[in-house]
């Protein structure tokens, strides 16, 4: 058999190319696939099987409901169009400003002074339909807002608060070095004190809001105390450089960057009074670990509300797969999940509010959470069968964007170690080698 040369059938393809159907879009997926809704239309909320709503305040009920609303309408229809490119829908952030949740717990400085719960309902309720948007709102609320709140000065509160409150400015918060993660006690960027000010110099990485925020809490080890300082450094301070980190998998809609700093002048002014210590960065990332602890929760609910309604539009062999025992188990199993990290969350927000909790506390939150939500968007993935695959249909999404979550803020392994130096006394983070090595 005589097969066409290499040129011949470039030709034919080009031809083929031009008279058929190859440059066609794709199909919507409502068409492609009737026999289920998508998530662009929401399903409703059916997760609170145990009626935790109420335990929340009005207060907070109404908080939860406004950013469901929101949420349901403003993002739901265009949040796998951005997630598959990769961007940021600025188009929304007016309405997340008009929600007046940035600033959560913070009072005054045209913050809201919400209650550490309703905070919580907030942040699960933006994850629920897009994690994205709920890390957005979390880096910039719950750690850049949150230092200068609690570590800034009042010229600086004043200063800074209110056009972030409104999100009229965006911050992002930067700790994390390519060399030190985990181990972000150690990191080596330096500020040194000049005449006037400071001079900032290295690197850091996967700092979320980074390519597009107007001001960025820095974090910098002083070359004469060797402490950790904080500093409020502007978009367009000479030395500045902040690019994309490209081909990630997971909260693709987060602007993750590296930042570079090459003797960046920070005046006096913009020097956090309140960080002088890693201790002092901790007291932020007990507030923050909370609102991580309830993204998990904010996602499963999404999920099972997307599997709930599929399995009852879904059939196959003549029967919805809501029929099958099977699928019922799962979503039981998925439902059960979701009561226990519901409860395990609002724990941590009353044992904060009494002023009882500790790192340890908030550590095994967030890493049980994460955990049980693995499982839980797994069965999910599972009991959607193909479409499990479609950020059309939400749980291929959350089940990516839920794997940089189970990961930052203290990963599970560093978490679990946090609550084990403290029931043990024992601190077990580096190796008993490394440990003697260090003492000699």
């Amino acid at each position: 058999m005589k097969f066409p040369s290499s040129k011949a059938q470039g030709d034919m393809y080009k031809e083929a190319k031009r008279s058929s159907y190859f440059d066609l879009p794709a199909l919507d997926v409502s068409i492609a696939f009737p026999q289920a809704t998508p998530a662009s239309i929401f399903p409703p909320c059916a997760s609170d099987y145990y009626q935790f709503d109420d335990l929340l305040t009005p207060d907070e009920k109404e908080t939860r409901q406004k950013v469901r609303k929101c949420m349901e309408k403003e993002v739901a229809p265009i949040m796998a169009k951005y997630w598959e490119k990769a961007e940021f829908p600025f188009e929304v952030v007016p309405k997340l400003g008009a929600l007046c949740i940035a600033g959560s717990t913070l009072k005054g400085y045209g913050c809201p002074g919400l209650s550490i719960t309703a905070s919580a309902v907030a942040t699960a309720e933006l994850a629920r339909v897009d994690a994205s948007c709920s890390t957005f709102i979390l880096v910039h609320s719950s750690l850049a807002m949150l230092t200068i709140g609690m570590c800034g000065s009042e010229s600086q509160k004043q200063k800074y608060l209110p056009s972030l409150a409104k999100l009229d400015t965006i911050g992002c918060w930067a700790l994390t070095e390519p060399d030190y993660g985990s181990d972000a006690s150690a990191l080596r960027t330096t500020a040194t004190k000049v005449a006037g000010g400071w001079i900032l110099e290295g690197q850091k990485r996967w700092i979320g809001n980074s390519t597009f925020a107007d001001i960025l809490v820095v974090f910098a080890r002083n070359t004469t105390t060797n402490q950790i300082n904080g500093f409020i450094v502007k978009k367009d301070a000479p030395g500045l450089q902040a690019t994309k980190i490209e081909n990630k998998i997971g909260l693709r809609i987060v602007q993750n960057g590296d930042i570079l700093l090459k003797k960046v002048f920070v005046p006096d002014e913009d020097r956090l009074s309140g960080v002088n210590s890693f201790q002092d960065t901790n007291k932020v990332l007990a507030v923050s670990r909370v609102m991580v602890a309830w993204q998990p929760i904010g996602i499963v609910m999404g999920v099972y509300d997307m599997c709930h309604r599929y399995l009852k539009e879904r059939k196959q062999f003549g029967a919805p797969l809501a029929a099958f025992q099977i699928n019922q188990q799962k979503l039981v199993q998925m439902l059960s999940n979701i009561q226990a990290m519901i409860l395990i969350g609002w724990r941590l927000c009353k044992l904060y509010e009494s002023g009882t909790m500790s790192p340890g506390h908030a550590s095994m939150g967030k890493s049980w959470i994460t955990l049980r939500a693995r499982e839980t968007v797994s069965l999910g993935r599972e009991l959607l069968g193909g479409n499990g695959i479609l950020a059309d249909f939400l749980v291929a999404k959350a089940f990516c964007d839920l794997e940089p979550i189970y990961t930052y803020e203290g990963t599970y392994d560093i978490n679990t170690l946090v609550t084990g130096r403290e029931i043990t006394g024992i601190s077990s983070f580096k190796p008993a080698a490394v440990r003697q090595q260090s003492r000699l």
